[in-house]
Parts: structure tokens; C-alpha cells; sequence
């Protein structure tokens, strides 16, 4: 039986880059789920096509493919804006949590699978024996965000970027189909005062308590 860690919090709290740290520390593979609704929502935002719309955004989770994943688009702010608006779909979500489990179940190296997202903990892998809800506060996550994008050579207003990320938050956490919030026996990791290496730290320790 492989072992999974799901990993959930919301946006630039940094989950990512340590999912991906513990994934490889461990041997475990990786899958990043949020790149799945970035997908979704791009492949209809690039045939111009709101991805609030019901319809067409359930046949497109529906008809997602594993190299949908690979576009090189997945990662900037209209992407993440669109991902949000087809979360909230339960039939783009009902589509989509087959392959998440299934990749839980039987991660390609077989060792074991490393999940993030906004609802591993809840909802795609409740039975998860190692849970971790990685968070930050508003203000320092719309800081690492403003710098991820300068950093990319991208144009961005702080105030902006605070506004969009507060808009994110709120329709993530209050939205009637799985809401973003800690498992109940998931280890929060507040990472406002924290650099990559003391997360890492710290998952880790958590991660060795359970094993």
C-alpha cells in the first residue's frame, strides 16, 4: 500500500514548492492538482470561453488529457483566476477526482504520492495518513506573489495583486462544494514568518511523527 501526503492551503502560501521538496526527498511521486483546474479553465479560455460556463467547462474536465498539463500558460494569474472559476463546477469536480484518486492509488513509481491542492485532505483523499494544510497570511502571500511576478518580468500593482487574492480566498473558502479548509487532523503550517527551508523543517518532523 503506497503512502499519501495531501497538502492543502491556499495560494502562495508556499505548499508547492514544499510539496514538491517532500516528493522529492522521499522518492514519492507529484502531482501539483491545481495544474488539472488551470488546465480545464485555460483550454477554455483560449477558445474564448468563460469558464464559469457550467456546460462547457464540465465537457472539458471531461475530455481533459494527461498533456494538457504540460501548456506552458498554467502558471500565470489569468490561469489561476480561470482554475477558480471552474473549482466550483461539481460536475468539472466530479470529472476531475477520478484521476486524483487514481494517481493517489497508484502513483507511477509505486513508492508513494505526494497531493496538493485545496481539498486532498478533505475531500480527493480523506483516508490520507499524513495531512498538512500549509498557510500565510493575506498580506505576506500577495508579497511573494508581487515578487513571483516582477520576478518573471511581469507588470503588477501591489494593490492589485492584494485585491485578487483576497477575491481568490473568499470564493475558495465559501463556496457550497468543498470549501478550502484544514482537515481535521491535518498539521497546519503557518509559513508567514518562515523561508522554504524551516517549512521544510518542520513538514518533515510532522511527516516522521506519523510514519
Amino acid at each position: 500500500m503506497t503512502t499519501i501526503i495531501a497538502i492543502d492551503g491556499p495560494a502562495a502560501a508556499g505548499k508547492g514548492t514544499l510539496a514538491r521538496r517532500l516528493a522529492a526527498a522521499l522518492g514519492y511521486d507529484y502531482l501539483d492538482t491545481g495544474l488539472i483546474y488551470r488546465a480545464v479553465g485555460m483550454n477554455l479560455a483560449r477558445a474564448g470561453i468563460d469558464p464559469a460556463d457550467i456546460v462547457k467547462a464540465e465537457a472539458a474536465a471531461q475530455a481533459l488529457q494527461p498533456n494538457d498539463l504540460a501548456a506552458t500558460d498554467l502558471r500565470n494569474d489569468e490561469a489561476a483566476q480561470a482554475a477558480s472559476k471552474v473549482a466550483v463546477i461539481p460536475g468539472v469536480r466530479a470529472a476531475l477526482l477520478d484521476f486524483q484518486r487514481l494517481f493517489a492509488a497508484q502513483p507511477p513509481g509505486g513508492q508513494g504520492a505526494v497531493l496538493d491542492g485545496r481539498d486532498i485532505g478533505t475531500v480527493v483523499c480523506p483516508q490520507a495518513p499524513i495531512k498538512l494544510f500549509v498557510t500565510a497570511s493575506l498580506e505576506k502571500r500577495a508579497e511573494r506573489r508581487l515578487k513571483e511576478l516582477l520576478d518573471r518580468g511581469l507588470e503588477a500593482i501591489p494593490s492589485t495583486v492584494l485585491a485578487d487574492m483576497r477575491e481568490r480566498d473568499e470564493r475558495d473558502s465559501k463556496r457550497a462544494v468543498a470549501p478550502l479548509v484544514p482537515a481535521d487532523d491535518a498539521f497546519v503550517l503557518d509559513t508567514s514568518d518562515l523561508d522554504a527551508d524551516q517549512a521544510f523543517t518542520a513538514a518533515v518532523a510532522f511527516i516522521r511523527s506519523r510514519i
